[in-house]
């Protein structure tokens, strides 16, 4: 492809400076400067600081252009007209004003499809420009339709998927494939008619193979009564914007290893694919320069990003392909990023070096402020293949439009410009969600002011607001579950923080997943604080309700296996039946059990908050009679509780030996329900009965002797310690055995990792010297053995085992002054001797300690131990440490961790193991222990550095990791953080935060404020999050191992 400009509109008359001359041009009147636009030049690629190129007088040629809706028109234009004069006239033409999405693509002389270039005259780009046909498309895929704010806009980005549908560009799944077909026939033939649209479908190929999906679109299309055309283009685009080939155009290209590979460019960044499956991603923030030499195209990592990779390199079929990709790639970068049009380099004045070639035009930021300014009339348009006429609203009508500044909207479900004011060039992502609701297109006038009473009325209430609307956008159950969101309700807004950058403008981290934006939230500071003074202050109401929230979150996590893991295995039937009744028949129990706990402990809470007619003070402000009862009943339960050893080794047998079964549990997993390690989900029982025990013992802490709760707390808290105790011994075994588990399949390069007698003790990185220099490595320290390794030429980005060292015999030195390297230190092993160096001093002090401790224990078994991995014959004799002080590693070893094909697969890539290697640090098995004890959720207000409002969460706290929902009733997380390497503080006097309760997140230059309800809300959350950003002591394992008290 061709490289291309961005559209920009010019003016009457437009001002260039060049050296010190001002030359006036004058071109003719375009759609931007009809409506009123004030706008800028655009810069020429070729000679920066050029003035533009004018629209001569002359010979008019006729030039075709077939347009989306596969209608074909002919302009005629001058012959010598830039390539921007024939995108204005058609964009004129069609009333678009946003025409900065758009561009022109034609296929040349070699019949390579490619794009026109809008500053070149367009007689020096086509040879015979009667006899080519010009292809009106979109060029630029914003993340999020709902920066799109107009109607034909959208119209015409839903006929450009469904052009990518029928050719075969957009690949999906067929469930996803007939449920945007069944959109783009309801907005084509209205609602569901049996014989209309099996006769539609036979006369219109919509997806390949469309004949075995008619029954299942026919059904989808059955759920969308009601539905405008512009309803079902919403839809329509709210589903495509999810798939991975989304506006996606693959080059061919090839990988440093010669594996074939499809290069693409997003608003993201820069994508890998192998066929139609998404292999990696490369994100802008990560980028630091993109280059081309001859046929090779260049990714230039940021050293922090990633520091053992600098460059990846691939190959492409010819320089003028690899030229056309950057090109793309440039504008890309430009339009979704900047906020304004980059500044041209100044001229060299004897000669230039490299391409000029830079972005010209208005980028995404610039328009959406055109649009948001602009007052212009909105134009009625015909839809080609729809029955019904679509009208664009006047201003005063219900449009399709949102109004300003959070003003409702009866007939929209898109955000009005001013309420994306925060994000500017950084948009929308499509796995982020915002708490909001509104109203369909489809609604009638009536139905939008009964509406708009009763959310009025609710919102009054100051209740969750939740309008039940028939002509909803999301009406389908079956939306939701091809969505990144299932439980989005009717109506939900999808507004989101990008990936590409932080809330307050900076680059993300690699391991941060995009956070839900407080753009067009509602404030909820005054309901806060009339909240505050309505419910109870007492400390022991919010313990109570500590209890509450963390056993909704319980309650879901036996959900992933009572009902999601065993409709999985159900399905394929692959579990053999005695663990499947063993498995089952344990946990189905503690289910139903918890359900009726739960229910009783928001009973009692509605009733202490004064929420029943039955509350008289005094007789139900306490919760120790509640939990006394059930932790009694609870009793009869532990015979379940220790089956679960059995239960988790049996699984793993299981899956050793039942490759199908593998299969289900690895896909299960990726499933984002499942949004822990499969493992960590059969631990939760266990870890739940140490959870009641420290809110019992806080509570107990709490009263006074004479408290009239004081003597049920204490009985309930002795009768969750004695259970405690009986299943602690198991629960520190099930706990080293599902890391040890979790390990064998995230390692490669290892045979026997899980055996009995060995524990895990710490993992994290270390720089290692070798002939090369210092070499990011993932260390992993076991209480027999050390392993080293990088990460692996997998798609599932697993670790490549490089070398192993026996604990027993080995020594340890510090050795800073002998090599000139920081926090380095030396590790001499019977058969060999490493030199690693920490990222801190801290982190080289962890690791001395665990590494002295393991050695002591290693010498203690008198170095009993297996070897992992087979020894190679070049492994040769054992070497000196002076033969071995700097290790060679060879090239294969090497390239393993810089390859292209490594995929950021879903969860697996924000294990607890892929952060240590992306921030760098440790975590060990005591922090682990800690975290398990140190579990929270409940509802924060959430604001970023630079903004504005507070946005209401659901928050859990686990696995080292904060885990956002749009309530508790989610099934799944919409996005996370990974604590390892932030800082929890109390905010600054220059943060300018003037509310109680709130705690301040910061990693860098990422930083979160989140604010609590209460002191002692607060207090906990601040203690739970300092868990997992400050390692512990050996000290404390070791306590907890043999004098824990119960």
């Amino acid at each position: 492809m061709c490289p291309q400009h961005s559209k920009r509109k010019w003016p009457a008359a437009v001002t260039v400076k060049m050296a010190d001359v001002e030359l006036m041009h004058h071109s003719p009147q375009t759609a931007g400067a009809r409506l009123g636009s004030q706008e800028n030049t655009g810069i020429s690629t070729l000679e920066p600081g050029q003035k533009p190129p004018h629209s001569p007088s002359g010979k008019l040629v006729p030039i075709k252009v077939h347009l989306l809706d596969d209608t074909q028109e002919v302009y005629e234009v001058p012959l010598k007209a830039p390539g921007k004069y024939l995108l204005d006239l058609i964009c004129q033409n069609l009333n678009l004003i946003e025409s900065d999405y758009f561009a022109l693509e034609f296929l040349d002389h070699r019949k390579v499809m490619v794009w026109l270039d809008l500053l070149k005259p367009i007689v020096k780009q086509v040879r015979r420009p009667r006899h080519v046909v010009m292809r009106f498309v979109v060029k630029f895929f914003p993340p999020d339709h709902a920066q799109l704010q107009e109607e034909l806009t959208r119209y015409l980005f839903a006929l450009q998927i469904k052009q990518d549908l029928a050719s075969g560009r957009m690949t999906c799944n067929d469930s996803s494939a007939a449920l945007l077909v069944s959109h783009i026939v309801q907005s084509e033939i209205g609602d569901f008619d049996e014989a209309l649209i099996r006769e539609h479908l036979e006369k219109n190929k919509y997806v390949p193979q469309q004949e075995a999906l008619e029954d299942k679109i026919a059904e989808f299309h059955r759920r969308h009564v009601g539905h405008t055309p512009a309803a079902s283009d919403y839809q329509l685009l709210e589903i495509a914007r999810r798939l991975e080939t989304y506006g996606i155009r693959q080059h061919c290209a090839k990988d440093r290893e010669g594996t074939k590979i499809n290069l693409s460019v997003s608003h993201a960044g820069i994508i890998v694919f192998q066929g139609n499956n998404k292999i990696n991603s490369f994100n802008w923030a990560k980028v630091r320069k993109l280059s081309f030499k001859r046929k090779r195209f260049l990714i230039k990592f940021r050293p922090e990003m990633n520091s053992c990779q600098d460059t990846l390199e691939f190959s492409m079929a010819s320089r003028d392909s690899c030229k056309a990709f950057w090109k793309i790639c440039v504008e890309y970068h430009a339009f979704f990023r900047l906020f304004e049009e980059p500044k041209p380099k100044p001229k060299p004045i004897l000669f230039s070096r490299g391409s000029s070639f830079r972005f010209s035009g208005r980028t995404q930021k610039q328009l959406l402020d055109y649009v948001k300014e602009g007052g212009y009339k909105k134009i009625q348009f015909e839809r080609k293949h729809s029955k019904m006429r679509s009208i664009q609203s006047l201003p005063e009508q219900p449009t399709l439009v949102p109004k300003q500044s959070g003003e409702k909207s009866a007939s929209t479900g898109a955000p009005s410009p001013s309420q994306r004011k925060d994000l500017g060039v950084s948009q929308s992502s499509a796995e982020d969600r915002v708490e909001q609701k509104s109203p369909s297109p489809s609604s009638s006038p009536k139905r939008d002011r009964q509406e708009e009473t009763a959310r009025d009325k609710v919102h009054q209430a100051k209740a969750q607001r939740e309008p039940q609307n028939a002509g909803s956008l999301v009406c389908s159950p079956h939306v939701s579950e091809l969505s990144l969101n299932s439980q989005v309700g009717p109506g939900v807004q999808n507004l989101s923080l990008s990936p590409r950058l932080s809330p307050d403008g900076k680059q993300h981290s690699p391991l941060m997943t995009p956070l839900l934006t407080d753009a067009a939230c509602v404030k909820t500071d005054d309901e806060e604080e009339m909240r505050r003074k309505r419910f109870p202050a007492d400390k022991a109401y919010f313990i109570a309700k500590e209890v509450s929230t963390t056993e909704r979150t319980y309650l879901k996590d036996l959900e992933v296996i009572t009902s999601c893991f065993q409709s999985a295995v159900a399905k394929d039937d692959v579990m053999p039946e005695p663990l499947k009744t063993l498995l089952f028949s344990n946990f189905n129990p503690l289910y139903k059990f918890h359900t009726g706990f739960l229910k009783e402990i928001e009973q009692r809470l509605a009733l202490w908050e004064g929420r029943s007619n039955a509350h008289i003070k005094g007789d139900y402000q306490r919760i120790g009679d509640v939990m006394l009862k059930n932790l009694r009943s609870m009793k009869q339960l532990t015979l379940h509780l220790q089956k679960h050893s059995e239960i988790l080794m049996e699984l793993e047998k299981a899956i050793q030996n039942s490759r199908r079964l593998e299969a289900v549990c690895r896909e299960f997993e990726q499933q984002k329900v499942c949004y822990l390690p499969l493992n960590i989900f059969f631990l939760r029982p266990l870890h739940r009965l140490m959870h009641y025990k420290q809110i019992l013992e806080r509570l107990c802490k709490h009263y006074p002797p004479t408290h009239v709760d004081f003597r049920d707390s204490r009985a309930a808290l002795a009768e969750v310690a004695e259970m405690a105790a009986q299943l602690h011994g198991t629960m520190i075994k099930m706990e080293n055995f599902q890391k040890l588990v979790e390990l064998k399949r995230d390692l490669i390069g290892i045979d026997n990792l899980v055996i009995p007698g060995r524990e895990f003790i710490r993992q994290g990185c270390l720089s290692k010297l070798s002939a090369k220099g210092l070499q990011q490595r993932m260390f992993f320290l076991f209480n027999d053995i050390l392993l080293y390794t990088s990460r692996g030429l997998t798609a599932s980005n697993q670790f490549k085992v490089h070398g192993q060292i026996p604990l027993y015999g080995m020594t340890i030195e510090e050795s800073e002054d002998e090599w000139s390297l920081p926090h380095c230190f030396t590790l001499n092993g019977q058969r060999q001797s490493i030199i690693v160096a920490a990222s801190a001093q801290v982190e080289m002090d962890k690791w001395i300690e665990d590494l002295q401790m393991a050695v002591d224990l290693a010498q203690q078994c008198n170095g009993s131990t297996s070897e992992l991995m087979t020894p190679s014959p070049s492994d040769g004799p054992p070497k000196s440490p002076d033969e071995t002080s700097v290790e060679h590693e060879s090239e294969d070893d090497l390239s393993a961790s810089r390859t292209s094909l490594e995929r950021q697969s879903p969860h697996r890539g924000n294990t607890t193991m892929h952060v240590c290697w992306h921030r760098n640090t440790s975590v060990s098995m005591v922090d682990y222990s800690i975290a398990v004890e140190n579990q929270l959720s409940g509802n924060l207000l959430r604001k970023f550095k630079n903004s504005n409002g507070w946005q209401k969460l659901w928050v859990v706290f686990t696995n080292f990791c904060l885990f956002f929902y749009k309530s508790h009733q989610d099934n799944h997380p919409l996005a996370s953080l990974p604590l390892l390497g932030y800082s929890v503080t109390i905010p600054a006097e220059s943060d300018n935060i003037h509310k109680d309760y709130v705690f301040k997140l910061q990693f860098k230059s990422h930083v979160y404020f989140f604010r609590a309800e209460s002191e002692y809300t607060f207090e906990r959350w601040m203690e739970v999050i300092r868990s997992a950003t400050s390692s512990a002591t050996r000290t404390r394992l070791l306590s907890r191992k043999e004098s824990h008290a119960y």
